[in-house]
């Protein structure tokens, strides 16, 4: 096979089930309904040939370094003892240095007991942790499958990892309408190191039920102008928050580092339970499937994607062009449209500035505003980058 490009990241679903079910859930709760055709966790016949697809993968990009994720559904649902073979199988035959392999989990804390923590900790992974804000924020979405709510279950993960030393993330889809620095100050209390806030997914078919119910056209920006500006004013010394953080590098010339913005390849390569290879997983909440392409690691090697001509696959490598909207926009190399699914209507598909446009040029213009940089400027420093990385 000839030299591919590296795929900076595989993201192993190693669990097709959640012990929650959180009311906005993308896989669950968003109209897509494949998981149901899939085995509830992943075998050991399906995760070895899913290693050996990505060590190929590795021989063939000559990529000096790889992310490896594992998510859900819930992936912790596979137990520390799994888990615990999958990373050692994983350092053993990843034909990378050590510390060129870095393992994630991406967790609900519902599960993550003593044993679970010993083994996230022997093998350094990155842990995320889902969590949304307050209790009674909390409580109102992500709840389990008799509707009770899941706060008091994540606390007690979040402090197992505290008690083993195991620094951890959180994740949390922004809670619109509500107080930001009540739900942001609660957030840092938890002792994270990295917080991120999510925007809720939707796209131009579903926009319509939020029937502006915000009092606001912009609720998003709403919710993270305070935020950033508690942030500045502290010299970001709190926690970073990795999206806020982007735009703050993006507006000073920099490249993207989140998919949300600059309208990047991904360069993704999703494995579910079944061995199925899939492209952005988010993008099932477009159309029911649209993230699958039709390979499998039992019979393909990643370079497939390269070769695929299914959308889910070309959007992997190559992202759709703007729309003329965006192409209008001075954020557009910036923003660049925001994030993909976002993007999405069933009359114009990708053909689309995202949902929460207003939302995000409102927050961009404020970011901007505090570190003083016009567009001019970002386009003067992106050049000049760009020209110190060509030598």
């Amino acid at each position: 096979m000839s030299t591919i490009a590296p795929l900076r990241q595989f993201v192993i679903k190693a669990a097709s089930r959640c012990n929650l079910n959180c009311s906005y859930c993308y896989v669950y709760n968003k109209g897509d309904s494949t998981w149901r055709q899939r085995p509830p966790a992943m075998s050991s016949e399906v995760f070895e040939a899913t290693i050996h697809r990505i060590v190929r993968h590795c021989e063939f990009s000559g990529q000096k370094n790889v992310r490896i994720s594992f998510h859900g559904g819930e992936p912790t649902l596979v137990g520390p003892k799994t888990f615990d073979s999958w990373c050692r199988e994983l350092r053993d035959r990843v034909p990378l240095p050590p510390n060129a392999v870095k393992i994630g989990l991406q967790t609900n804390g519902t599960l993550l007991d003593d044993e679970w923590a010993a083994v996230l900790k022997y093998h350094n992974v990155d842990v995320g942790i889902s969590i949304d804000a307050t209790p009674k924020i909390h409580d109102l979405y992500r709840v389990d499958h008799a509707g009770r709510g899941s706060y008091k279950r994540v606390v007690r993960g979040i402090e197992q990892m505290q008690r083993a030393d195991i620094p951890y993330s959180l994740l949390t889809v922004i809670p619109l309408g509500d107080q930001p620095l009540h739900v942001h100050r609660h957030l840092i209390s938890l002792g994270c190191t990295t917080v991120t806030y999510l925007f809720p997914d939707y796209t131009y078919d579903d926009l319509s039920s939020l029937n502006s119910r915000y009092g606001s056209h912009t609720p998003i920006a709403d919710f993270l102008i305070p935020i950033f500006d508690e942030w500045w004013k502290s010299g970001g010394t709190q926690v970073r928050i990795r999206n806020l953080w982007n735009i703050g590098r993006m507006v000073l010339g920099g490249s993207s580092q989140t998919e949300e913005f600059g309208n990047p390849a991904t360069l993704y390569g999703f494995v579910d339970t079944d061995g199925s290879i899939q492209g952005l997983d988010v993008l099932r909440i477009c159309e029911a499937g649209m993230h699958e392409t039709g390979l499998r690691v039992q019979d393909h090697d990643f370079g497939a994607l390269f070769a695929s001509d299914s959308q889910a696959a070309r959007y992997i490598i190559e992202p759709p062009p703007l729309s003329k909207t965006c192409h209008a926009c001075p954020e557009e190399r910036t923003c660049a449209g925001g994030y993909l699914p976002h993007r999405y209507s069933r009359q114009n598909g990708f053909d689309n500035p995202s949902v929460w446009c207003a939302d995000i040029l409102r927050l961009f213009s404020h970011i901007r505003s505090r570190l003083g940089v016009s567009f001019e400027e970002t386009e003067a420093r992106r050049r000049s980058l760009e020209a110190l990385d060509a030598t």
